[in-house]
């Protein structure tokens, strides 16, 4: 594990490279917010966005996705991959929010994973990026990878990771590291071939030599 420095000097770095980062999903209110993260698993948010465009246009309130057609749905989604799952999450949570929650997406982390399809990672993102609220921090798969390969976690579980990464960093880091980690995951810190010799962080990543001994 790294040393308090270090894990100091990789989020400086990751801020002074990325500021601008932020979510790259596309969405006009929280439930659109949800239903897009929904989608997102085991997808690309660019993949997500091309999809939602048309279908934020087709199913305009909770109500309409309440009351939608499973197959047709399931139509609708399908380039998202999952899309049987992802359907059947997507419809059943309208109803919910409508029977349970007046229609209004929760705002509570305890509320919010009670939905079907919704696990601590996307209610962190729904809870960061829709209601500027911060109970935690959404490890994603780049997140995951990074937190292992920087030397932050040496944990696999998401869930452990993410209590790794709330005690290493401040309360008021936890939403935006998010995005950081993200954004350099795209990128430099490729699953498969991370760029090592081109990387502002290689001085302070445990994996870098093992990576670039790796490629020589």
């Amino acid at each position: 594990m790294n040393t308090l420095s270090d894990n100091t000097k990789i989020l400086s770095l990751l801020k002074q490279h990325y500021p601008k980062a932020t979510i790259a999903l596309k969405f006009s209110n929280t439930w659109e917010l949800l239903v897009a993260v929904v989608l997102s698993a085991q997808c690309t948010d660019k993949r997500v966005n091309i999809v939602t465009e048309n279908l934020f246009k087709k199913y305009k309130s909770i109500n309409d996705y309440a009351s939608a057609e499973q197959e047709e749905f399931e139509q609708d989604i399908r380039s998202t991959g999952f899309f049987r799952n992802k359907a059947k999450h997507i419809i059943t949570t309208a109803r919910k929010v409508l029977e349970k929650f007046d229609g209004k997406v929760p705002d509570t982390m305890e509320e919010l994973i009670s939905l079907p399809g919704v696990a601590r990672k996307t209610a962190n993102i729904i809870l960061g990026n829709g209601f500027n609220k911060v109970e935690g921090i959404a490890v994603d798969t780049h997140v995951k990878r990074l937190s292992e390969r920087l030397g932050l976690s040496e944990n696999t579980n998401p869930d452990k990771i993410e209590q790794d990464l709330m005690k290493i960093f401040n309360k008021d880091e936890w939403f935006r590291l998010t995005y950081f980690l993200i954004e350099h995951g795209r990128a430099i810190c490729d699953a498969k071939k991370p760029k090592c010799n081109v990387c502002f962080l290689s001085q302070l990543c445990p994996s870098a030599f093992q990576f670039d001994h790796l490629v020589k």
